[in-house]
C-alpha cells in the first residue's frame, strides 16, 4: 500500500481560534457575490468586533477598488496580529471531517486536508493526480498572486471532487470519527446554514484515509498508469494561483541552495482544500444555461443539429421544453421569437460525454463565423436558472438555450478524455452553499 504522501496528500497543521464562534469567524468564499456589496456589508455587521476570517480575505467585490493595495496590507497586518496576539489555539496536526447543512435542506460532507501543488496541473490534457475541471483564464492569476504572495496565513475555499462511488473516503472517514466530540460546530452567517467538524488525527484514522485513497487510485488508474484522483470543483483560479506562487518561490529557494528535503517541507508547496465525493447527495450540480443575442437562430439550431448529429422537433411551450431537457443528459432546448411568434424547439442528440463539452465549441465556431459576416456581432451570456433563461428567450433578437443536467457518471471520464470543460460549464450548488472559510494554516 502506498503512503498518503505518494498521492500528494499530507496531514496539515490546522489553526483554529480559541473558543471558536463559528457565526462570526466563518465567512463565505471571496469569489461569491462579486456584484453584491450589500452582502459583504451584512457579513461585516455579523463579524463586527470579533475575530473573523472576513478580516483575512479580500472579497472580490473589492478586487478592482482603488484602495486594493491598502486592503491587502491590512489583511497581512491582521494575519500577523491574530498569530501573535493569541487568537489561535495551538496548531493541530489533523485533517478535518466536516458536515455542512445548507439552508436548502441538504447536507454535504467533506474532508479538509492539504495537497502537494507538485501533483496539480491546470493545463489541458495533464496527467497529474489533480486536474482543473474548467478552462483556466491565465489573466485572472496575477491579481490573486498579489494577495497570496508573502501572506502569513492560508484559508481554503477550494473544493476538490473525488470519483468515489463506494464512498470509502469521505463516508468511511465520517464513520470513523463521528463518535467523538466535534472540534467546532455552529451556525454560519448570512443564510449559510450550519457546520460541524471532527478531527481526523489518530494513526488508525489516517490509516483509514490512506487505505481509501489507495482503493480509489486503483479504481481510477488509466491504461498509461496515470491516475485522475481529484478534479477541482470550486476555486480553480485560487489553486492555480497557489501553484504559481509556489513555482515562483521554489525558484528562489533553489537559487538559495535549498535541497529536495527543504523543498518538501516548505509550507508554500502545499494548499489547504476540502475534498468532496462527487456522488454526495448533498452536492448538486446545476447547468449554466446560455443566451445569445443578435444571431441567426434558425441557422444556429441547424448548424448544431448537424455538428452534434441530432434531430430538432417543436415543443408546445416553455414548461414542456424545460421538462424535456431536464429529463435528459444529452438534449438542448431553444426558446426564441421568429416573425413575432414565440417558438420552442428541442434538439435531441446521442452525446455520451458531458453535453456542454460538445455544445460550447460548436457555439463558439458559429458565433466566430457570424461575427465575420459584417452583420451585428452576436453576444453570449451565461445564465443560472432555467426560468431566467426562458424569460430572456422571449425577447426579440435573443435565444435562450437550456442545457441538460450534469451527469456525474461521465464527469471524470469527459475531462480525462477531452481536457478541462468549457468556461461556465456548471455550478456546484447555490451561492449560499459555497465553502465558508474556517480552518487556517501558516503559509509564509
Amino acid at each position: 500500500m502506498k503512503k498518503i504522501e505518494d498521492f500528494g496528500i499530507r496531514v496539515p497543521e490546522i489553526l483554529l481560534p480559541k473558543n471558536i464562534d463559528v457565526a462570526s469567524w466563518s465567512v463565505i468564499a471571496c469569489d461569491q457575490y462579486t456584484q453584491d456589496l450589500d452582502y459583504w456589508k451584512r457579513a461585516e455587521a455579523a463579524a463586527s468586533g470579533k475575530p473573523s476570517t472576513l478580516n483575512l480575505i479580500l472579497p472580490e467585490v473589492y478586487l478592482n477598488s482603488p484602495d486594493k493595495a491598502q486592503r491587502i496590507e491590512k489583511i497581512r497586518k491582521t494575519m500577523k496580529e491574530y498569530i501573535e496576539d493569541g487568537v489561535f489555539d495551538s496548531p493541530r496536526k489533523s485533517m478535518v471531517y466536516i458536515e455542512r447543512k445548507t439552508a436548502f435542506g441538504r447536507t454535504r460532507r467533506g474532508l479538509v486536508t492539504q495537497i502537494d501543488l507538485e501533483t496539480y496541473e491546470w493545463k489541458p490534457f495533464s496527467k497529474a493526480n489533480i486536474r482543473a475541471t474548467e478552462a483556466t483564464i491565465v489573466e485572472r492569476i496575477p491579481p490573486r498572486m498579489e494577495i497570496r504572495r508573502g501572506a502569513p496565513l492560508e484559508l481554503p475555499h477550494i473544493m476538490l471532487l473525488v470519483n468515489d462511488k463506494d464512498d470509502v473516503l469521505i463516508g468511511g472517514t465520517g464513520k470513523a470519527v463521528r463518535g467523538k466530540a466535534p472540534i467546532y460546530s455552529g451556525e454560519l452567517m448570512c443564510n449559510g446554514g450550519s457546520i460541524s467538524g471532527w478531527a481526523v488525527e489518530s494513526e488508525a484514522e489516517i490509516t483509514g484515509v490512506t487505505e481509501a485513497v489507495n482503493k480509489i487510485a486503483e479504481t481510477n488508474r488509466a491504461a498509461d498508469g496515470s491516475t485522475f484522483l481529484f478534479a477541482v470543483g470550486d476555486g480553480n483560479h485560487s489553486l492555480a494561483t497557489a501553484k504559481a506562487v509556489w513555482d515562483e518561490y521554489k525558484e528562489k529557494l533553489i537559487a538559495g541552495g535549498a535541497d529536495e528535503v527543504a523543498l518538501k517541507e516548505c509550507p508554500v508547496r502545499y494548499a489547504l482544500v476540502e475534498i468532496v465525493n462527487i456522488y454526495d447527495t448533498g452536492l448538486t450540480f446545476e447547468p449554466i444555461h446560455r443566451v445569445i443575442f443578435d444571431c441567426d437562430v434558425e441557422g444556429l439550431i441547424k448548424s448544431l443539429a448537424e455538428k452534434l448529429g441530432g434531430s430538432v422537433s417543436d415543443v408546445a411551450g416553455a414548461a414542456e421544453l424545460e421538462a424535456a431537457v431536464k429529463a435528459s443528459h444529452a438534449d438542448f432546448g431553444f426558446a426564441y421569437k421568429a416573425g413575432g411568434v414565440q417558438k420552442y424547439k428541442l434538439l435531441k442528440t446521442g452525446i455520451k460525454e458531458l453535453a456542454v463539452a460538445r455544445l460550447q465549441p460548436e457555439i463558439d465556431d458559429f458565433l466566430k463565423a457570424a461575427a465575420g459576416t459584417g452583420a451585428a456581432k452576436p453576444e453570449i451570456d451565461y445564465i443560472h436558472g432555467s426560468e431566467e433563461t426562458l424569460k430572456l428567450g422571449q425577447r426579440d433578437n435573443a435565444v435562450g438555450i437550456l442545457l441538460p443536467p450534469i451527469a456525474k457518471d461521465s464527469f471524470f471520464e469527459t475531462i480525462n478524455g477531452r481536457g478541462p470543460l468549457p468556461r461556465k460549464s456548471f455550478s456546484m450548488g447555490e451561492a449560499d452553499e459555497k465553502r465558508f472559510y474556517l480552518e487556517c494554516r501558516k503559509l509564509f
